[in-house]
């Protein structure tokens, strides 16, 4: 079980000093027939609250059902859990975005969280007539956030947003309901560029990295006062030889996924993507593991080994400055539990060593 509690901003913290928020992530729609669909979403997000996520991403693209209407199945069968939806500029206008908001606060008092999403694959874009650059994209999100933002602020108050930017322009453009300050949406920016980490410097976001092996993090995060995120998916058990057991059954080599990874990688643009598949496989005990990623079987490293392995890995990881965890969509609720087992273990770990220094 993952150990939690509530700050006044809504952020969970697990101890009295250690403060992250554990995020799982929603089935997607084109893995699951239609007719079993909203049953797996339901699963997985009463699973995600049961051992204490904070709450659960719904991607978004061009093959998949409505992120916002899978946040409301979210809302309506759980009683805490805040979706946290991926967003992309080019699908809905930005008062679309704040108005869905507002009105999920007012109707569900729920919060929401915002996956705030800069590309995709380049045949989306195209599909889509976006020709955008890859940085100016992100020039494009900030404006897009900070209207969002801007005109959920302002609700409380009754006070209309006039913005003249590059992107976007509203004038005297007013938002009703007004959503309580303690509701207010948390964003999330992918941090893997320069482009991305100045979008998150300048909408005051947490930036979301796909981390590499810990080892070869030389020195902490900047410490410019923003928040870090990772992508990142776990297997683990009480000992080694089980954990490993499960994730060989769990991702086999599949040459069919290696294809479709190398196909994949010609059509996006994104950095992080490169940046994961330049990394080479770990091996010698390490639990870095790159396996399922290269064969196109999830979008993040897993961390594979013993509780204790696993949990040192991820205090490490808080050590250099990573505040926040989006699992991978879980298989089974035991799969979670285990992985709460090890953050319970990390944030003991981290709070230990902060208490005796």
């Amino acid at each position: 079980m993952i150990s939690r509690a509530n700050d006044n901003n809504g952020t969970r913290k697990t101890t009295a000093s250690v403060d992250a928020a554990i995020f799982s992530t929603c089935p997607q729609s084109a893995d699951h027939v239609a007719e079993d669909y909203v049953d797996r979403v339901i699963e997985a997000a009463q699973w995600s609250e049961a051992v204490g996520c904070t709450g659960t991403l719904v991607y978004t693209d061009n093959r998949l059902v409505d992120p916002w209407l899978v946040a409301q199945i979210i809302l309506q069968n759980t009683s805490r859990l805040c979706p946290l939806v991926a967003i992309q500029p080019i699908y809905m206008h930005p008062y679309t975005v704040a108005t869905l908001i507002s009105s999920y606060a007012h109707l569900y008092h729920r919060r929401i969280y915002l996956n705030m999403v800069a590309g995709g694959f380049r045949n989306d874009l195209t599909a889509l007539n976006d020709q955008t650059p890859h940085d100016r994209r992100y020039d494009r999100l900030v404006e897009y956030s900070t209207i969002i933002l801007e005109l959920l602020l302002r609700s409380a108050e009754g006070k209309p947003l006039s913005y003249d930017g590059e992107f976007y322009k509203v004038e005297n453009l007013k938002l009703t309901p007004a959503i309580p300050p303690e509701l207010l949406p948390g964003v999330f920016i992918s941090g893997s560029s320069e482009a991305g980490m100045a979008a998150v410097r300048a909408v005051g976001a947490t930036g979301i990295q796909y981390p590499k092996p810990v080892e070869e993090y030389d020195r902490p995060l900047l410490s410019d006062g923003l928040n870090y995120g990772m992508r990142v998916g776990v297997i683990t058990r009480p000992e080694s030889q089980e954990a490993w057991r499960i994730a060989n059954e769990r991702f086999p080599e599949d040459r069919k996924g290696q294809l479709k990874h190398q196909v994949a990688m010609k059509v996006s643009d994104s950095e992080w993507h490169q940046q994961l598949s330049d990394l080479g496989e770990e091996s010698g005990g390490n639990p870095y593991w790159l396996r399922p990623f290269k064969n196109y079987k999830t979008m993040c490293p897993y961390l594979v080994g013993p509780y204790e392995r696993v949990a040192k890995e991820f205090t490490n990881y808080m050590r250099v400055g990573y505040k926040t965890f989006i699992l991978d969509i879980p298989p089974s609720r035991e799969e979670l539990e285990h992985t709460g087992e090890v953050f319970a273990r990390a944030f003991r770990d981290l709070q230990s060593v902060e208490t005796d220094s």
